[in-house]
């Protein structure tokens, strides 16, 4: 069983940058795949990035890359999302999850952070 806790979100202004965390406790999160999504009121959750825990492979979404950055530290068992010039559509709920590889289906999630950017 993994536990992730999300951190990081808060007001900030259009054009700025935020780090998010994503803190896993249980077991080590070797053989996992961690990803970030996020959810606005109103719309359907959308998959921002993810990560190969142990070979650090990564993909982004179309929304988000250039300006967002996935990361891990394997010591800390954390997942971050480094997140710059951020925009007022950026306004979300962010979760991470996390799966075992070859899984279909993303086991695990965080309770979610909110981010909320003023235009």
């Amino acid at each position: 069983q993994v536990q992730l806790v999300e951190s990081g979100g808060r007001l900030v202004q259009a054009g700025g940058s935020l780090r998010l965390s994503c803190a896993a406790s249980g077991r080590t999160l070797s053989g996992y795949i961690m990803a970030w999504f996020r959810q606005a009121p109103g719309k359907e959750r959308e998959q921002l990035a993810g990560i190969g825990w142990n070979r650090g492979s990564i993909w982004y979404g179309d929304s988000v890359k250039g300006r967002f950055t996935i990361s891990r530290d394997i010591a800390k068992n954390t997942l971050y999302l480094q997140m710059d010039s951020l925009k007022a559509e950026d306004t979300a709920v962010y979760y991470c999850a996390g799966t075992l590889v070859g899984e279909s289906e993303w086991r695990y999630w965080g309770q979610g952070t909110q981010v909320t950017v003023s235009s």
